[in-house]
């Protein structure tokens, strides 16, 4: 890491901790989930993993705020509030949709996934003597895995498309709109998945193992890992956050002596390009990215969050510190910040029994708007819908300004492939090693569709499957397209279908690897001329 203290825009942002009464205290927070994922926020909501009698809950609670406290919510909770009760064993992580700030996604111990909405009247009259709580229901059951699911993790353009990670040691991909089966499953880890994150445009996943392996995944293909690192040697957990638009990941760990490493990667080769020992403190550090180039380093079980500023190299801004030892932390979507109080970053950290609000502030008095400060953040909009997505279409996120709201798309992403032949946009098939004798379901079938050059004639469509139409418009989830597979009619012709289907996704998969290898090659050339382009400035 540098040592060179630079002239930054960000160079004196200080954590401002909430007021007491502008936080939360009294919370029961669950007592099983110390390793996993406690909290989570939307621009509106946040949820907790909470300590309740018959089975797993967490609760949601309207966001306190470091700047007023939320009308009609004393800072003190009750001992009865509405909860979601719904799992039959304890909750290990909850997701807000970055589409929908009233949708949360919660996965538990007992291998089930459920998708929550919560109404605007859910907390009309709270702490009124005639208010009466309503636990909340969800609104669609997913059986994900025979097993527990570590993680759930909304796509961020797609709308409703939702990847879990499960005790079977594989990621899954579903479509909201039809959850009998995934859409893609991601294999080849070697023990326990620890995290996992998108890119910006949603075409790459990274995840880290138990193994000690970094792994980088195309989702939609599905089966192994296209890129796969040594990561850190210890082996406590680890942690991976994609650090914006760039090709570059971030990870945390050990090293073999415990010392808590943070490392960024370069993601065309999965090279190592860095890493740093942060001090020799025992709790997993949390990595936060935020999209004006600043990565946050939050540890459980110290009051410390770190935070650094990358460009083309870390440079240490300051050090928020606390007495108060955080179990969780998550940070409030950009789009939703006080720009008014030059607040450029929001956490919120669950410690002890409280929830506590932190705002990350530049110091200035300026009345006017700090464009500096202030790059456009992600859009509540979606680029895609879910079939979309599935069927190969990519898009960036949608951006909007932080000044006046104004929503727009945004920059095209650094993994875009060099310009060729426009593929037509294709369903992806199960991987090869998914099996009928395995216990996950192999994802539906799509209609497949050959990549071919302007020159070459489309082949016949074959009617191997049917799109039903949309959702009724009053689904709480939205309308993406369910595949429907038709009954078969004559057994001859069907069969001669399947293998016609069979060989076409053959061809499809290995027509997606030859163009992901090729983006991967392409972004190396990328990567060894921007050094050698910086090399020669320095020289």
């Amino acid at each position: 890491m540098s040592r060179f203290v630079r002239a930054s825009k960000y160079r004196h942002v200080f954590g401002q901790t909430a007021r007491k009464e502008h936080g939360y205290d009294n919370v029961k927070i669950s007592s099983s989930a110390w390793d996993t994922n406690l909290v989570s926020a939307s621009a509106r909501y946040i949820s907790v993993n909470w300590n309740a009698s018959g089975g797993g809950a967490f609760a949601i609670l309207p966001l306190p705020s470091p700047f007023a406290p939320v009308p009609n919510f004393p800072y003190k909770l009750p001992d009865v509030i509405p909860l979601a009760r719904s799992h039959t064993a304890p909750v290990l992580d909850t997701d807000w949709s970055p589409h929908n700030d009233s949708i949360v996604a919660s996965a538990g111990e007992d291998g089930k996934v459920l998708i929550w909405k919560v109404e605007s009247s859910a907390f009309e009259d709270w702490g009124q003597d005639h208010w009466v709580p309503q636990d909340f229901d969800p609104v669609a059951r997913i059986d994900a895995s025979p097993r527990k699911i570590g993680q759930v993790l909304f796509h961020p353009t797609a709308s409703n498309v939702l990847a879990s990670a499960s005790g079977e040691h594989t990621v899954k991909l579903w479509d909201l709109a039809d959850t009998d089966r995934p859409r893609s499953v991601l294999t080849g880890h070697g023990d326990t998945i620890q995290s996992l994150a998108f890119n910006t445009t949603g075409t790459l996943m990274a995840t880290t193992c138990r193994d000690r392996k970094l792994r980088l995944f195309d989702p939609r293909a599905g089966g192994d890992p296209i890129r796969i690192a040594e990561a850190h040697g210890g082996i406590k957990g680890t942690r991976v956050v994609w650090m914006g638009d760039s090709d570059r990941v971030a990870t945390t760990g050990f090293s073999k002596r415990s010392d808590r490493q943070l490392s960024i990667w370069e993601t065309g080769s999965l090279a190592n390009i860095q890493t740093t020992i942060i001090d020799q403190s025992a709790g997993v550090m949390m990595p936060f990215w935020s999209d004006n180039g600043i990565l946050f380093l939050a540890g459980k079980g110290d009051g410390n969050i770190r935070y650094f500023e990358y460009e083309s190299d870390l440079f240490p801004l300051a050090e928020h510190k606390s007495i108060d030892p955080q179990r969780g932390m998550c940070f409030l979507p950009r789009r939703a910040l006080n720009v008014s109080e030059c607040e450029i970053a929001r956490a919120y950290k669950v410690s002890g029994s409280s929830v506590e609000p932190i705002a990350f502030i530049v110091p200035r008095k300026a009345d006017s708007f700090q464009s500096d400060i202030y790059p456009a953040a992600a859009s509540s909009e979606p680029t895609l819908s879910a079939s979309e997505f599935f069927a190969g279409k990519t898009a960036t996120v949608k951006l909007v300004s932080l000044e006046n709201g104004a929503v727009f798309n945004g920059a095209q992403s650094t993994f875009t492939p060099a310009p060729a032949p426009a593929p037509v946009p294709a369903a992806f098939s199960p991987p090869p090693s998914v099996t009928k004798a395995t216990s996950m379901p192999a994802p539906t079938p799509y209609t497949p569709v050959v990549l071919r050059s302007e020159s070459a004639p489309a082949p016949a469509p074959t009617p191997s499957a049917v799109v039903a139409p949309p959702q009724p418009p009053d689904s709480p989830i939205s309308d993406s397209p369910v595949i429907l597979t038709p009954p078969a009619r004559d057994d001859e012709k069907t069969t001669g279908l399947e293998a016609e289907v069979d060989r076409l996704n053959g061809e499809l998969r290995a027509a997606r690897e030859k163009i992901r290898n090729m983006e991967l090659q392409v972004e190396g050339l990328k990567a060894n001329a921007r050094k050698a382009a910086q090399a020669l400035m320095e020289g």
